[in-house]
């Protein structure tokens, strides 16, 4: 009698951080997070970026109908943070249930970024709104300055913007978002109050040699950028930990090929096809599985202060799952992010 396959339950997991795009692009890959995913933390660096709560409330519409007949997906929206927002605006947006959270991008540190915020006491009277209604803030956690190495960008952050501004407003909810290093994890964990942390797919697995060493592999190359093998093993440590501040966010960005693959390429992996079975082998691997719905399913839904999902997801452990490579778009094909190992968990129910 053949032996039964390993499976694991847990409830139906929800990405904490997302790229969703617009127009044909959205269409083509906002029913591959909606497959696995019950909910995500939409960002909202478009060309323009959402900034007011009528446009999270019109592109949310937007990822409604683009959703794949039948798909039970809640998008959770957000506003980008620049310093002529309106703190009344975001104070109505959140009170009627449109926005989720305010995403910060300092100006020029990733995609679609231009208009992040320079001077931080331009946006002090949308921080002090948000610490009031405990609406969380977002924040992709770099400087832009050209002296400072693109590998210390993430630990400069932290000692000269992160903390002092936590230190002014320590009611401000924060999450560092797709943290890269050591510095990260130990500030995380060193916070009392009002800090939690995403982590994605590709900082689990890629180290900086995965895009550099042997020729660049420009579908690994993302921001933050993968940093030493010491920082990737602190952050791995940090997610398989259980430690409830530091939960899920996929940063699953789409770009096309031929923007990828060009002599000034997109930052950003493509992850949200593989994403639950990349992160199940990740847990497997480290011999973490009764960490891996903590961090999947419960953490996220905490530090937010929603209801964990009901619903539950089932995988099972057997061969390889033969993934797509590439998803097509009206305008080419986009890559899907090879971890380099077999995934052996599939979901199937």
């Amino acid at each position: 009698m053949a032996a039964t396959a390993p499976t694991i339950t847990l409830r139906r997991p929800d990405d904490w951080h997302l790229h969703f795009r617009d127009g044909n692009m959205m269409k083509a890959v906002v029913g591959e997070t909606a497959r696995h995913f019950a909910r995500a933390i939409v960002m909202p660096n478009l060309v323009p970026p959402v900034v007011r709560g009528a446009d999270a409330a019109a592109y949310a519409e937007r990822i409604r109908a683009a959703l794949p007949e039948g798909a039970r997906f809640t998008p959770l929206m957000t506003l980008y943070l620049t310093e002529e927002t309106d703190p009344a605006d975001v104070r109505a947006a959140a009170e009627a249930g449109i926005i989720t959270a305010v995403k910060l991008y300092p100006a020029g540190a990733t995609t679609n970024s231009a208009s992040g915020v320079r001077d931080f006491k331009k946006v002090r009277p949308v921080l002090e709104v948000m610490e009031q209604i405990g609406l969380p803030l977002c924040i992709h956690g770099e400087v832009t300055d050209k002296d400072v190495d693109i590998f210390d960008r993430e630990a400069v952050f932290i000692d000269r913007t992160l903390d002092p501004l936590r230190r002014e407003m320590p009611g401000l909810r924060v999450i560092m978002e797709h943290i890269t290093t050591r510095d990260a994890v130990d500030y995380v964990r060193a916070a009392e109050r009002n800090l939690g942390a995403t982590i994605t797919v590709q900082h689990l697995i890629i180290n900086r040699n995965h895009i550099l060493a042997g020729g660049i592999r420009p579908h690994y190359y993302c921001l933050p950028v993968a940093k030493r093998e010491e920082h990737r093993v602190a952050v791995r440590g940090a997610a398989v930990s259980g430690d409830a501040r530091f939960f899920f966010g996929s940063d699953s960005a789409p770009h096309l090929d031929h923007a990828k693959e060009s002599a000034c390429g997109c930052a950003g992996c493509f992850s949200a096809t593989n994403a639950v079975s990349a992160v199940t082998e990740v847990f497997d691997q480290d011999g973490a599985l009764d960490k891996l719905e903590a961090f999947l399913s419960l953490n996220g839904p905490a530090y937010y202060r929603l209801p964990a999902n009901e619903e539950r997801i089932t995988l099972e452990k057997g061969e390889p799952v033969a993934y797509p490579a590439k998803i097509p778009t009206p305008e080419g094909e986009l890559t899907v992010f090879d971890p380099g190992f077999p995934l052996h968990w599939r979901v199937v129910g």
